[in-house]
């Protein structure tokens, strides 16, 4: 694929990201196309119907979290990288939820999105790993318990919007409870 049309994919899938994170299935190919700078036609010569568009926005969403885990996890403060990739996550994730559910919702999810899900998690998990080998955090927490309290902060987030602010300190708090008890 040219350059060009390369970074027009990317600033679609963004902006799809964004659209449909807002607007859920009220959301627009034509509203995307506006944000992302191009054409609809641009848009439905890389994504043939809004099916695919979703679905593309949503594996975009999970390869760039991925990528931004497997940076983290090559840091030298753990508990920094874990406290930037939790953030991150709750941040972002009112959009995953509502992209993940226009998408086929939990029990018809596409194999392409699955994969880029477990992905993801491993990712999540090798950050997570380090944290907890370097002593920071809990040893017995789990990645299940990881996800399912950003789970719970995104869906809380999705269903009555938070500040920037607050779900930041949020994940503060999630952190300060993932911490390990200090030695005494």
């Amino acid at each position: 694929m040219r350059n060009d049309a390369l970074r027009n994919r990317e600033r679609i899938l963004a902006a799809a990201e964004a659209v449909f994170g807002e607007q859920g299935a009220a959301g627009s190919t034509e509203e995307v196309a506006r944000r992302a700078g191009v054409g609809i036609g641009t848009v439905f010569r890389h994504f043939p119907t809004k099916s695919d568009l979703i679905e593309a926005a949503l594996i975009h969403h999970f390869g760039r979290v991925t990528e931004r885990a497997r940076g983290l996890a090559d840091t030298d403060s753990p508990i920094e990288a874990l406290r930037a990739l939790v953030s991150e996550m709750v941040e972002t994730g009112p959009a995953k939820i509502t992209l993940g559910s226009l998408a086929g919702g939990r029990d018809q999810i596409p194999p392409r999105v699955l994969a880029a899900s477990h992905k993801l998690r491993a990712a999540v998990e090798e950050v997570l790993r380090r944290a907890q080998d370097a002593g920071q955090v809990r040893r017995e927490a789990t990645i299940d318990e990881v996800y399912l309290l950003i789970r719970g902060l995104a869906h809380a987030s999705a269903a009555m919007p938070a500040s920037p602010d607050t779900l930041r300190r949020a994940a503060e708090i999630v952190l300060a409870g993932l911490s390990a008890p200090a030695a005494g």
